[in-house]
This record gives C-alpha cells, sequence and structure tokens, in this order.
C-alpha cells in the first residue's frame, strides 16, 4: 500500500512558474513508477508526465512538452514536477499517482489512467491570465 500526498498547489500569474511535490508513504517507493495527471472542471482526467521506477524514462503531453519537468528524488520518497512558463490552460487539480513497476516503462504504459493503482488526494493549480 502507497500513500500520496500532494503540494505545492497555488494560484500564479501567466508565464510564472509553481512546483507541485508528492511524498510517498512506505520503503517501496523506488520500485514505483510515477505520474501527474491533471483535471479541469468538466474535462476527463489527462495525463501529464510520468517517470519510470528508477527515473530512466521520462514521458509528457504534448501540452506541456519543455515547460514541465518530471523528476524523483528516491532517498526522499518524493517525485516533484516543475511547471514553468504556465499557461491558464494549466488550470486544472494535479494528481500525483504510483504503480509498483520494475521493469521499462513504455509510452503506452505512461499514459494511461488505468495502469495506476494509488492516487493522491490533489493540489489546485490556478493560472491567471
Amino acid at each position: 500500500q502507497v500513500q500520496l500526498v500532494e503540494s505545492g498547489g497555488g494560484l500564479v500569474q501567466a508565464g510564472g512558474s509553481l512546483r507541485l511535490s508528492c511524498a510517498a508513504s512506505g520503503r517501496t517507493f523506488s520500485c514505483y513508477a510515477m505520474g501527474w495527471f491533471r483535471q479541469a472542471p468538466g474535462k476527463e482526467r489527462e495525463f501529464v508526465a510520468a517517470i519510470s521506477w528508477r527515473g530512466a524514462s521520462t514521458y509528457y503531453a504534448d501540452s506541456v512538452k519543455g515547460r514541465f519537468t518530471i523528476s524523483r528524488d528516491n532517498a526522499k520518497n518524493t517525485v516533484y514536477l516543475q511547471m514553468n512558463s504556465l499557461k491558464p490552460e494549466d488550470t486544472a487539480v494535479y494528481y500525483c499517482a504510483a504503480v509498483f513497476h520494475r521493469r521499462p516503462l513504455t509510452s503506452a504504459q505512461a499514459m494511461g489512467v488505468s495502469m495506476y493503482d494509488y492516487w493522491g488526494q490533489g493540489t489546485q493549480v490556478t493560472v491567471a491570465s
């Protein structure tokens, strides 16, 4: 069982930056692939970024590529999402997700909501124009 707690959300002006953190419980965090998803009001949850268990592979949605960076610190049981050049369309609740996956992560796997077994409660990001 893994518990995930996101933090770092807030209100920012367009063009600004935020760094989201997701702290995981448990001693096997390094065995989990991690993902970030987001959900805007009235829309389905969508993939944002993912990172494999060792951090060797990262994947991004086209809408955030070049602006967002996912990283992980296995010693701290934490995954991060650095968000730069934020746009109003980035406004959403951002969720951290985890799946036990000690092997190469494909892009199809990384992007699938159903791939992940554990989810955080979400953190609100609001980008003002």
